[in-house]
């Protein structure tokens, strides 16, 4: 087996997964996950699909990701995951796919409206 590539996507962050065999290193953007996401959440949320289907520490994954916010992007690197360990054990799909891993989520910024504060708030009325 070779290197695995896939794309994940959430809100505006797109990240560009690589996976391959290894020792369970997960670089984000040339750093370190832990050091690149500062929270314990973000940190679960990466190594979700790897809990999810007991393969904690068997793949070594290099992530290039752009975009958005760090949750967002934490969501677009796992989106990623998913979608390589799907690529090398089909099996793992149905795991993933009741966990929602597999699920790219549509939901995305609504547009500010024109004679609007914003995407819903409008300004303040006044009668007189």
């Amino acid at each position: 087996m070779d290197v695995i590539n896939t794309i994940g996507r959430r809100k505006s962050s797109v990240a560009r997964v690589y996976l391959k065999k290894g020792k369970g290193k997960i670089t984000v953007n040339d750093r370190d996950f832990t050091e690149y996401f500062n929270t314990p959440i973000l940190h679960t949320k990466v190594n979700q699909p790897f809990a999810a289907t007991e393969t904690a520490g068997q793949y070594d994954v290099i992530v290039n990701v752009g975009g958005g916010g760090i949750t967002g992007q934490a969501e677009a690197i796992r989106l990623g995951i998913s979608r390589a360990l799907v690529e090398i054990n089909a099996d793992h799909k149905a795991i993933l796919r009741t966990e929602g891993f597999m699920t790219r989520d549509p939901r995305m910024v609504e547009r500010k409206k024109p004679g609007q504060k914003k995407a819903r708030k409008r300004f303040q009325f006044s009668k007189r």
